[in-house]
């Protein structure tokens, strides 16, 4: 640097020579100053102040020389030095830098000796000597406060306990090399800042040097509408710090900044942020200190450079309960149920919860399930939770989607206007082709979706709204999207269902294919399933979507959709078995399939919809059902369905325990399917004759049977059905004393039912608990408590009857 050159060193000698002979003068407390500034940048300087001799004597020259040669060299690398110290020759030059006289020249005037003159002075005559002009002191400046700008912490904060520990073992972890910077991302209202603040306050003994603050979404002053710019933020921070000057530039702010800061331990939050960029030039460079940035958005480029980004989620909601009784009071004590619904109309968000808390407190006669009411008509919490008068959530979702690029917020519309939970990159790219969108683009568009919080990543390929985002993304679908568009969103959406359910029947269920009623292709290509598996996965995750298409098409008029959708979801019935979406899936089908002249897609619903009845204990509609099924079979001589109908008539009398009925039905199936060698529908027959034995107690009977059927269909490669027989018929075993041999069978049915194209928790639950009591049975106590625990797991999400049934079993002494 020109400042300090070799003449720069012999200036810096001479002043900090002239300094040492007087401790404690003005000149001598700045230079202290001095070396607390360049101390920061090298902590090895503060052992050359104060200057000492060994034995604590008054300094000499060779100790003042090494500091002023410190100095120097540091000055060379270190701006806030160089600054500093470019400062401090200019008001202590030393005796050999006094700045020339512009005035004409005096007389020559000499003082002997080494005369100093202090205050005004008056020549008389000639003055000879050296001679030393001191002028005042200028006023030692009061050092500035260490900063603390954080905002205080909010007085409703609750719970965060598993965002606490996660970011202390992230500060824990970090390589003491690197500079920590942390993002705290999520949508908005999920207390991200709340957050943030809250634990900086916690680690507040860390950071000694103080705790800046910025809110980087804020308006700045010239520009409207804008972030705030990093020159903006730098110019404050600078000023906090005590910085004289400040440069103009933000590549020179940001460099001072750095210089500034380094060493110190100081915590930074950028509340707010909007882009990676704008976060950049505001980072710490120095290992001690601490950068918190919050933003709506996940911040990769930080990420890339280095940062951890922790996404909050919304709160527990037993936390977010907590947080409504703040407003609510007892109220919510005395409706536990009506607190849980409103804290899930909210989302769990801290924002949301918090406005319905205090809607709660400002109307002290309203109830609970009043509120939530409201709460669930028209557009939800987005618009009716409002602050001042206006509606906050909104205003903050407008402004995430107002940010978004043009393909963004098409896909984000559209998206908003689909009745489902679940959306596949496949079904986005084909709501994105419309407007001739590659699948590159709506890779793009997608990523700016997730990146911004709008849309979260379930799975490979698999995406959701949060329950807040997606009434205004519908909002905004129904408000900018016309007629003609809205309607092609939807008929795309119900033929993306269409050709992925076709392909998952295909694979789990390909005996239940109905001839000639292919499905159109081409409009929305399936989403690719790979395996029995992921088939029945892709059912299970996108079950929602898949009803919210049949009553759309059932609504719409669109009736070889609802039927023909309906019959495809076939394996999601029989695997999964959600009792209520089934019957309704087929009430709505039979219904459109009637509208549609269809008797084949008549006869299905009628037949698949008596199973759903049968399943839900309501026998006597299940057999209405299946009699409206014999009667259309019969009169269009389909002997196939005749057989099923009275399959499925004889085990609705197995089921009520009318064993002599059941027996003539299922014997009459029998016959029926033999008679056109339909030797799958034999084999099920012969199913069902071994349970109506065992029902009655006829054990070998039973065995005999389901044997037969095992043999038929694992030659069918029916593995399904062959390994219901096989649990079945290991439970028959057990039950004959064949210990050994039945849970051997069953064990194996069990490894079937968890993996594979035999997957099926039902019979996973059936499995489980027929090993219990066959551990019962030879004494093993405590291996049935075993099984019967985890048969009751699964059934209290798939058939909480069951789940009661096995609470009583587990109580028995």
């Amino acid at each position: 640097m020109r400042a300090f050159s070799s003449d720069g060193l012999e200036a810096l000698l001479s002043a900090v020579a002239a300094c040492g002979a007087e401790p404690g003068s003005p000149a001598w407390r700045d230079l202290a100053r001095l070396v607390e500034t360049a101390a920061r940048a090298d902590p090895s300087v503060a052992r050359l102040w104060p200057p000492r001799a060994p034995g604590g004597e008054p300094v000499g020259a060779p100790i003042r020389q090494e500091l002023a040669r410190a100095l120097h060299a540091l000055a060379a690398r270190d701006t806030a030095t160089e600054h500093a110290l470019t400062e401090w020759l200019r008001h202590h030059p030393g005796p050999d830098r006094v700045p020339p006289d512009p005035m004409p020249a005096a007389p020559a005037n000499f003082i002997g000796g080494d005369s100093v003159l202090h205050g005004p002075s008056v020549q008389a005559r000639d003055i000879h000597g050296g001679i030393h002009f001191h002028p005042p002191s200028p006023a030692v400046p009061p050092r500035l406060p260490v900063p603390q700008q954080l905002p205080p912490v909010s007085a409703r904060f609750v719970d965060r306990e598993t965002d606490r520990r996660t970011l202390n073992a992230l500060s824990a972890q970090w390589p003491p090399h690197a500079p920590q910077v942390f993002v705290v991302s999520g949508l908005a209202g999920i207390g991200k800042t709340t957050f943030a603040i809250r634990w900086l306050f916690e680690h507040a003994d860390r950071f000694p040097d103080g705790q800046l603050y910025a809110d980087l979404g804020g308006q700045t002053t010239d520009v409207e509408g804008g972030p705030v710019s990093p020159a903006v933020v730098l110019e404050a921070f600078l000023v906090a710090l005590g910085a004289s000057s400040v440069p103009a530039g933000t590549a020179q702010r940001s460099a001072l900044w750095r210089s500034m800061t380094s060493g110190l331990h100081l915590a930074v939050l950028l509340d707010s942020a909007f882009t990676a960029a704008q976060v950049r030039p505001i980072l710490l460079g120095t290992p001690t200190g601490l950068t918190v940035v919050t933003s709506r958005s996940n911040l990769t480029g930080l990420r890339v450079e280095g940062a951890s980004v922790h996404r909050l989620e919304g709160l527990p909601a037993e936390s977010a309960v907590e947080l409504l009784a703040i407003g609510g009071g007892n109220r919510v004590v005395r409706e536990p149920a009506a607190a849980r619904e409103v804290v899930r109309l909210c989302g769990r968000l801290p924002l949301a919860v918090a406005l319905a808390s205090a809607q709660l407190a400002l109307r002290p006669y309203r109830s609970v399930s009043a509120l939530a009411d409201i709460l669930s008509r028209g557009r939800g919490a987005v618009d009716t939770l409002r602050a001042d008068g206006e509606a906050v959530m909104r205003t903050a979702l407008d402004m995430t989607y107002d940010i978004l690029p043009d393909e963004s917020r098409a896909l984000y519309r559209r998206t908003g206007l689909l009745p489902a939970d679940r959306y596949d990159l496949s079904l986005l790219t084909a709501l994105a082709g419309e407007d001739g969108g590659s699948g590159d683009t709506t890779d793009i568009a997608v990523h700016a979706l997730v990146e911004a919080n709008l849309l979260e990543e379930t799975g490979p390929g698999t995406y959701r709204f949060h329950d807040l985002v997606q009434p205004h993304a519908r909002r905004l679908g129904e408000e900018l999207e016309n007629s003609g568009q809205h309607e092609r969103t939807l008929r795309c959406f119900v033929d993306w269902c269409l050709s992925t359910a076709a392909s998952a029947e295909r694979i789990l269920t390909p005996s239940h294919r109905l001839p000639g009623h292919d499905v159109p292709t081409g409009t929305a290509p399936p989403t690719p399933l790979d395996g029995p598996e992921e088939a029945l996965s892709w059912l299970d995750t996108h079950r929602g979507g898949l009803m919210g298409a049949v009553r759309h098409s059932a609504q719409v008029g669109w009736d070889f959709s609802c039927w023909r959708l309906t019959d495809l979801m076939w394996p999601l019935f029989l695997r999964l078995r959600p009792s209520a979406m089934w019957i309704e899936a087929h009430r709505l089908g039979l219904v459109a399939a009637r509208h549609s002249g269809s008797r084949q897609g008549e006869g299905r619903m009628l037949t698949s919809g008596a199973i759903g009845l049968r399943n839900a204990g309501r026998y006597p509609e299940a057999a209405d059902w299946y009699r409206q099924a014999l009667e259309m079979a019969t009169a269009d001589g389909d002997v196939r369905h005749q057989a099923q109908a009275v399959n499925g008539l004889g085990h609705v009398r197995l089921l009520t325990h009318r064993l002599d009925e059941a027996r003539e039905h299922f014997e009459h199936a029998l016959w029926l399917r033999e008679s056109i060698g339909y030797r799958r529908g034999a084999a099920l027959s012969r199913r069902r004759l071994g349970e109506t034995a065992l029902a009655a107690g006829d054990l070998d009977t039973a065995a005999e049977q389901l044997r037969r059927a095992h043999t038929a269909l694992e030659s069918l490669g029916e593995q399904y059905e062959a390994t219901r027989v096989l649990a079945l018929l290991g439970h028959v075993l057990d039950r004959c004393g064949e210990h050994d041999g039945g849970a051997r069978r069953l064990r194996e049915a069990l490894a079937r039912f968890r993996a594979g194209s035999a997957r099926s928790e039902h019979w996973e639950a059936r499995c489980l608990e027929w090993l219990g009591r066959a551990a019962d049975a030879v004494g093993d106590h405590a291996e049935a408590v075993r099984h019967f625990e985890a048969a009751r797991l699964l059934f209290r999400r798939l058939s909480p009857e069951d789940a009661r049934r096995l609470d009583s079993r587990l109580r028995r002494p």
